[in-house]
């Protein structure tokens, strides 16, 4: 009963903290932004998204962490080693890192322990969970005794995976690895979503869905600067969620906000110059971050469809000759993003190869290979079908364009964002827009979409691409546990899908942002995380 009292209290307070007399009660150091697509749950086992991720990022802690620079640096473990020859990982967990304070903790101090960890990371793939990140422990070997995990003591996890994975630590630092207190998702069940309790540096304080969500500061997070003061500086975070983008940025305007993410078409002209510049009359206002963003943009083909032309290996290189992608980013994208010239891989990898030339903008090699398909200057190519949704259209209209000057028809059908998703899953479009944003800093993750054993809809290999030397290259990969010599078997890889041609690369996307000069301390990064801890608002 006393429990229940005192839930009930904090709700209260909860919801007067939120009410529209008491907003000036927030302290000045609070970082506010907006979600205009909403939040759907606060639970990591379903932050399948940036909307979800970046909320979540703030309340919990995984085993390893990326920094600004996408290094992957320790977290809740503070060391480890891999053994077996690249099978076995033993973590050594911190002590005294302590959850959030809870009313089910009855006042004691409640410390992470290697239960914890294995709590968590097993709850990823039970049916009941139905996470969407059940995939992650895919590599790990469940059919030993221990389900792949054991914890010898209190600060000692050990994961056993079925073969070498090289790109296993960057998975675990994926939200979806965070971890939880059993206790708490134990007494909530699916309530957990807006009862979130872990161990990071902010804790929920309110959440009324729909219009605010209020975090604040984790008195006692295990992190410190190098000067030994406690992070994080700031004081909360508020998030709010205007689904107007035009409301949101004039919100910024006003201060009301801190920062926007991206670029949209109602505020980029406004904002930033054809070459990507921020505009002179914001300077004294606004600071403008860049970083490579691993996320690659292409045009997907089905590739073993005997009812499309896409079959056919020299349409799909006259299609990736055919059109200006530096054009195409300096008009439609006011020159945010990097045009895709080096294959899938993109800026901000180490496996990433300037030198490695794909396609340009190359009219006469895009004649040459039409007519190599047996299609001179278009003679009898049927019309091909291009589906997208409605955010794309623009750029998929410059490539129809463009590509008509050459002989190709291309016809754009859109498609609903859930029903565009499952049709590519299920590998119902012949020709597609796509886009890849990394799960964990590797490049295999970008090249698993062309393994033939990824065959939709168990896989990402939405193209059916298959190659027998390119399979057995993805394989070699994965055994290689010396990273300058995978890289390079990944550059071999690479080479494979620009020589066949299954994509169409678009552009290398870029971490846009924006935010106001009181604000210090606030890093872009590869993975468009959004890293609060070190951030200072004057």
């Amino acid at each position: 009963m006393i429990l229940r009292l005192l839930a009930i209290s904090i709700v209260v307070s909860a919801i007067t903290f939120l009410s529209c007399g008491k907003e000036k009660a927030l302290p000045q150091d609070v970082f506010r932004y907006n979600e205009s697509k909403g939040i759907s749950t606060l639970d990591p086992a379903f932050a399948k998204s940036q909307t979800i991720i970046w909320p979540v990022s703030q309340i919990f802690n995984g085993l390893v962490q990326m920094n600004e620079k996408t290094q992957l640096v320790p977290a809740l473990a503070k060391s480890w080693e891999i053994l077996d020859d690249g099978k076995t990982y033993i973590f050594h967990l911190r002590q005294n890192v302590r959850f959030h304070d809870h009313p089910l903790f009855e006042g004691r101090i409640r410390y992470l322990n290697a239960k914890d960890v294995q709590y968590s990371l097993l709850r990823l793939s039970e049916p009941q969970t139905a996470s969407s990140g059940a995939w992650v422990m895919n590599e790990v070997d469940r059919d030993t005794l221990s389900q792949g995990f054991s914890t010898p003591n209190d600060s000692t996890f050990i994961v056993r995976l079925k073969r070498s994975f090289p790109g296993f630590l960057g998975v675990l630092s994926m939200p979806y690895c965070y971890i939880v207190a059993p206790e708490i998702v134990e007494h909530y069940g699916n309530d957990f979503r807006s009862h979130p309790v872990g161990t990071g540096p902010f804790y929920l304080k309110a959440w009324r869905e729909g219009e605010k969500l209020v975090l604040r500061k984790n008195p006692h997070y295990f992190e410190k600067d190098s000067l030994g003061k406690r992070l994080p500086y700031i004081e909360g975070l508020a998030i709010t969620f205007i689904n107007d983008k035009q409301s949101e940025y004039l919100e910024f305007i006003k201060g009301r906000l801190d920062f926007i993410s991206g670029i949209h078409h109602s505020y980029k002209d406004e904002l930033l110059t054809n070459t990507g510049a921020l505009r002179q009359k914001y300077h004294d206002e606004i600071i403008l971050k860049k970083a490579p963003y691993l996320n690659t943009e292409y045009l997907g083909f089905l590739t073993d469809s005997s009812l499309s032309p896409t079959a056919n290996k020299y349409l799909r290189k006259a299609i990736n000759w055919g059109f200006d992608r530096e054009k195409m980013l300096k008009y439609l994208r006011n020159g945010i993003g990097q045009p895709a010239e080096q294959g899938i891989i993109p800026v901000g990898l180490p496996s990433f190869d300037a030198k490695q030339t794909a396609y340009t903008y190359q009219i006469d090699s895009a004649k040459y290979y039409l007519n190599l398909a047996g299609y001179p200057n278009g003679i009898n190519l049927p019309s091909i079908i291009l589906t997208t949704t409605s955010d794309y259209v623009d750029l998929c209209e410059y490539i129809q364009h463009e590509l008509k000057n050459i002989g190709i028809d291309i016809k754009i059908e859109i498609s609903s964002g859930a029903t565009f998703r499952d049709q590519v899953a299920s590998s119902k479009l012949i020709f597609f827009r796509g886009s890849w944003i990394a799960d964990y800093p590797d490049a295999e993750n970008y090249l698993s979409l062309f393994y033939s054993p990824n065959f939709s809809p168990s896989g990402p290999n939405y193209t059916h691409f298959k190659n027998k030397v390119f399979d057995n290259l993805y394989e070699e990969a994965l055994k290689c546990t010396e990273d300058s010599v995978r890289w390079d078997i990944y550059k071999s890889m690479n080479q494979i899908v620009i020589d066949e041609a299954p994509i169409v690369p678009l552009y290398y996307d870029q971490v846009v942002r924006f935010y106001h000069r009181n604000v210090r301390n606030f890093e872009a990064n590869a993975m468009n995380m959004l890293l609060l801890k070190r951030v200072i608002k004057d």
